[in-house]
């Protein structure tokens, strides 16, 4: 029974540090989204930071504020959804099956 113990204990720490690392890695990632066709792009690192927003000069209209604000929402957005995405399809791989409360990745 204690081998049992022994080992499973041994699995639960070789999957944390594969956990570990591949939150290490994603961390590392950058991910782009963009609106409006491309006229306002936001960046995000996969630690959910954005890390930049490009807005071109044709967007920027003084009498439509409104627009630009929507198309800078619509681009983060949209850069956190793939943030997302991608966490839950890295870390999900490794709580399959565990039936771990609040759905945590």
């Amino acid at each position: 029974m204690k081998g049992n113990m022994g080992n499973m204990m041994k699995q639960m720490q070789q999957m944390q540090k594969k956990m570990m690392k591949a939150q290490d890695e994603l961390s590392e990632m950058t991910f782009e989204a963009s609106a409006g066709g491309g006229m306002v792009k936001a960046f995000a690192n996969g630690s959910k930071e954005i890390t930049d927003i490009q807005i071109d000069e044709e967007v920027v209209d003084p009498e439509d504020i409104d627009m630009l604000q929507d198309l800078v929402l619509a681009a983060v957005n949209d850069v956190m959804s793939q943030v997302d995405e991608k966490t839950n399809a890295t870390m999900g791989k490794f709580t399959k099956g565990m039936n771990l409360p609040g759905g945590m990745f």
